[in-house]
């Protein structure tokens, strides 16, 4: 589905987009080549992604039919959702399919049997009912279920299972629905497994689905009844919230209450198992008031994500493997990150290399007797986080140190509300979210003791693509730059200043920054190449990113693709850039999903052979560039600046994990007869090379 504005450009829904991103990661399951645990991982992702993706995105569509809007407003949203729920039923087909009849199987050729069904081996009955007596029960609530009368809420995101009763007193059992008593019962999820391991038997691993257990053992909690039919349901409600428009006086608590109100929030999907007969539906759609634009068939298994903590009880290996991350020559010789920085500037490239000299490089700064204060900006905290641990011991050791947290990190505000209170009995000053703004940029700044009057600022900084998170940094793949460049620092310190509330004027000549200078930056960047092209020298640009949605920046490349540019995109998720058109003829869009997730953002203009390249926290989409605060930071050291391009043509020669977005969305394998690329693997031994030979 494509939009078009008055100048015939055509621009991908945002929404169509995602779900083709999302589609790509469930291709990931298929690949046959990746090790069976591999593949479900994907399958989990999927499910996930899936879950936001209606609880924030699909919720807005919900929303305008509710509203009192234009009648024109109304048909788009719905045409929007039926466009949207064929997708996802389409997708959710395919998904079965590749669980059913590929990933079973293959388990099983593991001697990895899991259940699909209720109906328990003779050799597992007393294991099943002992455990489910046990275990299991005691955290049961079943209710039954009386139209206009519900006494049963339906919690967002837990699946339910749904039970026809009759009583056993009747001599026949009438199939007529009338005739049935309906049972609604919450499956446990915080004392239970959802995956429960069997006794092994005759060599034979098994694992079977907590419904399962409940199904199995139905008789027993409905005594005086006879069990008819059993089917899960679930339903995602709305996430999303805004408090943009509102006095942000007590901000913490006006968005803990909000996030707290998102499990009673409206429904914005209804998932049922499929074979759920018309009437069965039927009774709880009156019952719940479950309209038809809601509903969603699904599988006999919801709530998939947790496939990712599947166990696997045999010594086998089938999981990918993860190379150790690679050690940096400069630091390894070095105690004293500090020091090092005053000599050089140095790249980090995760999760190739450790995530580790980020904590020693703050945790070396909270005990410097030079170093006055720290400041950081955090997004999306990690629990328990060892970054969160430098910065307590920092203001410890009677340093001044600045936090600033932003609480809109949409999923993440309580975990990141929790760890600032923390933070704050440690004596650390923390800021709270900006009025109408999300800050999303990636900083640390560390300020010494200056003795040079005209230098009153030294210090050093931390600028990157990603979170200051050690977990994701295991798995996300995100650039960072660790530096003592004055020019840089002294910029970091005015945005500092800015996000405390202090007026500053000051340009900014080096760090581009949203709501100051990116916008113009940007345009005049594509600009140049233009003009280069136009006069008959080459037109390069190639970017990095997440996303790209911003319709007007994707216009400035439709413009810069007609003058001659060559564009490479490599775009991983939401791309609303519409190729193979007359005006979009010399650009390309590469996706790629492997075992990382692409997550850094490179901007690369070859401005006639001087080219600026420019790692940050942004991707264009309308709210990274107009309702956020980030950064784009440059690469001026040559090395770095080779390392970057050498790192992005490897990415453009992926013919094993790319794939090229063509004009109706499709994701198309790039295939050559060059020989084999996986750009991730490539890239850790491109980096290893790297440091070998700076041995």
């Amino acid at each position: 589905m494509k939009n078009h504005n008055k100048s015939n450009y055509s621009y991908f829904k945002r929404d169509i987009s995602w779900l083709s991103f999302n589609h790509r990661v469930l291709l990931e399951a298929k690949d046959k080549s990746l090790p069976v645990y591999e593949r479900i991982k994907f399958l989990s992702i999927f499910s996930s992604n899936l879950e936001e993706f209606y609880k924030v995105r699909v919720s807005g569509y919900h929303s305008s039919l509710l509203e009192d809007i234009k009648e024109e407003s109304v048909d788009e949203a719905l045409k929007t959702l039926s466009v949207i729920n064929a997708e996802v039923t389409r997708q959710e087909e395919e998904y079965y399919r590749i669980f059913n009849e590929e990933i079973l199987n293959e388990l099983t050729e593991n001697k990895i049997i899991l259940y699909q069904s209720d109906d328990v081996m003779p050799f597992h009955l007393d294991f099943v009912t002992k455990y489910f007596n046990e275990e299991v029960f005691p955290y049961l609530t079943p209710m039954i279920i009386q139209k206009d009368y519900i006494h049963s809420f339906i919690l967002d995101a837990r699946i339910y299972q749904v039970i026809s009763l009759m009583r056993r007193k009747k001599k026949e059992i009438d199939t007529d629905e009338m005739q049935y008593t309906y049972a609604i019962m919450k499956i446990p999820f915080t004392k239970v497994p959802r995956f429960i391991q069997l006794p092994s038997h005759n060599g034979l691993h098994y694992i079977m689905f907590i419904d399962d257990i409940i199904r199995a053992n139905l008789s027993s909690i409905f005594p005086g009844y006879k069990v008819g039919e059993c089917y899960s349901i679930k339903i995602s409600r709305d996430a999303d919230f805004s408090i943009e428009d509102e006095d942000h006086t007590n901000i913490a608590e006006k968005i803990l209450k909000k996030v707290r109100k998102r499990k009673i929030g409206a429904v914005t999907r209804f998932q049922y198992d499929k074979s759920m007969p018309d009437y069965f539906l039927k009774y709880l759609c009156d019952t719940y008031e479950i309209e038809e634009e809601e509903l969603l068939a699904s599988g006999r298994y919801l709530n998939l994500d947790d496939l990712m903590t599947l166990p696997n009880p045999t010594d086998k290996k089938l999981t990918a493997d993860i190379p150790e991350p690679l050690r940096i020559r400069e630091f390894e010789k070095n105690s004293s990150i500090l020091r090092v920085l005053r000599k050089k500037d140095v790249m980090l490239y995760f999760p190739y290399q450790s995530f580790d000299y980020l904590l020693r490089f703050l945790m070396q700064a909270a005990f410097d007797p030079k170093v006055l204060e720290i400041k950081v900006t955090q997004y999306r905290v990690a629990e328990n986080s060892a970054v969160i641990n430098s910065l307590i011991s920092a203001a410890k050791n009677g340093k001044k140190v600045t936090v600033f947290v932003e609480l809109k990190a949409r999923f993440d505000e309580e975990n990141n509300y929790l760890t600032a209170e923390a933070m704050q009995q440690a004596g650390i000053k923390i800021i709270y979210s900006l009025p109408g703004l999300k800050v999303h940029a990636k900083l640390a700044y560390i300020r010494k003791r200056s003795k040079d009057p005209e230098v009153p600022i030294k210090g050093y900084a931390y600028l990157s693509t990603g979170n200051f998170n050690e977990k994701t940094a295991r798995i996300y793949s995100d650039m960072g730059l660790l530096t003592s460049n004055h020019a840089i620092i002294m910029e970091i310190d005015e945005l500092f200043h800015i996000l405390e509330g202090k007026q500053q004027t000051k340009k900014f000549e080096h760090l581009l920054v949203a709501q100051f200078n990116m916008l113009p930056a940007l345009h005049a960047m594509i600009e140049q190449e233009i003009t280069h092209a136009k006069e008959g020298r080459k037109g390069r640009i190639i970017l990095k990113m997440n996303s790209l949605e911003d319709k007007k920046m994707i216009a400035e490349l439709y413009r810069a693709s007609e003058a001659g540019v060559e564009i490479d995109l490599i775009i991983r998720g939401i791309c609303c850039l519409v190729p193979n058109q007359p005006y979009s003829k010399n650009i390309k869009i590469t996706r790629i999903v492997d075992s990382f997730l692409e997550h850094s953002r490179i901007w690369y203009f070859h401005n006639n052979g001087n080219p600026t390249y420019h790692l940050t926290s942004a991707d264009w989409m309308s709210r990274n560039l107009r309702r956020r605060i980030e950064t784009a930071f440059p690469i001026y050291c040559e090395k770095h600046q080779k390392q970057i391009m050498d790192i992005l043509n490897i990415q453009l020669s992926d013919n094993v994990k790319a794939c090229i977005i063509d004009e109706n969305l499709n994701n198309i394998y790039k295939t050559n007869n060059q020989p084999k690329v996986r750009a991730q693997q490539a890239t850790y031994d491109y980096l290893k090379q790297v440091t070998e030979n700076e041995e």
